[in-house]
């Protein structure tokens, strides 16, 4: 089995709960050691964001990393939200009130809502505390931080509200959990669906990108083969989903299931 090489991205700090890396210059990620969602830092000449903010109980260790790199909490101007699950957007009520929170409209109406099932509050076990969103991003709309230029791709397939950010002349891939190192997907979650995944890893795979800073996981520069490998594995995903359903297709053995759900759901006009 061949080693993987030497990372080329240097640690600047690293604690029990979280380690900061450069990924590249003015851009750092904080990676969590816990079950939250990277972070990543982009201080632009213009105005600086943060995308993700993780868990609202890493507050504290994400301040301690934006210290390190002299940028604390309040020279941040917008936090942008890939998508609605807790791991990635927990701690974005800390910055309400002085940053603004932008997420796609789809991400921003079940944030807003406080739709928990959309947010995997019971998984994470997060504050029941609101999040409001200011901007509500679409595909196409542009970031500029001067000598950064973040392009907004929606993503869907991880769930419907996934978007992507993709800095062109820098080949910096902000992927989420669309696409992680090694070809791993995020999973399909309840508003997901295996075909906009698909779809959704296309549209990466015809990117010039040079580096994949995604979700969870390590930082990678080879964010090419990361997405072919994806490719792959989601189409055998598709194919797995559609004979396990073939599998089950016995309809007089569902039948007293489906009866069930049928009287569960029966208007009641008496």
């Amino acid at each position: 089995m061949s080693e993987r090489k030497p990372s080329p991205f240097k640690i600047l700090l690293d604690t029990d709960a979280c380690t900061l890396i450069r990924a590249a210059e003015d851009v750092y990620q904080v990676r969590f050691k816990n079950r939250a969602a990277n972070t990543y830092l982009v201080r632009g000449s213009s105005r600086t964001i943060m995308i993700d903010v993780g868990l609202s109980s890493n507050y504290p260790h994400l301040v301690q990393c934006l210290n390190h790199v002299g940028c604390p909490p309040d020279k941040i101007d917008m936090v942008v939200l890939s998508h609605e699950h807790l791991d990635h957007i927990g701690a974005a009520w800390h910055f309400s009130g002085r940053t603004f929170i932008a997420a796609h409209r789809l991400a921003a109406n079940k944030i807003m809502l406080r739709d928990d099932f959309s947010m995997l509050r019971k998984m994470f076990n997060e504050p029941n505390v609101p999040i409001n969103v200011d901007i509500w991003l679409e595909e196409g709309n542009l970031i500029d931080l001067g000598n950064f230029r973040l392009n907004v791709m929606y993503t869907p397939g991880h769930t419907s509200a996934c978007i992507s950010l993709f800095d062109q002349d820098k080949g910096l891939l902000f992927a989420a959990d669309t696409l992680m190192p090694g070809g791993v997907m995020g999973g399909v979650f309840g508003s997901g669906s295996i075909a906009d995944y698909i779809q959704s890893l296309e549209r990466l795979k015809g990117l010039n990108s040079k580096i994949l800073l995604s979700g969870h996981g390590r930082l990678s520069d080879t964010p090419q083969e990361d997405v072919r490998i994806a490719i792959q594995r989601s189409h055998t995903l598709l194919s797995d989903t559609a004979q396990l359903f073939d599998a089950l297709d016995a309809r007089a053995n569902f039948e007293p299931i489906m009866q069930s759900v049928r009287d569960l759901n029966k208007l009641d006009d008496n």
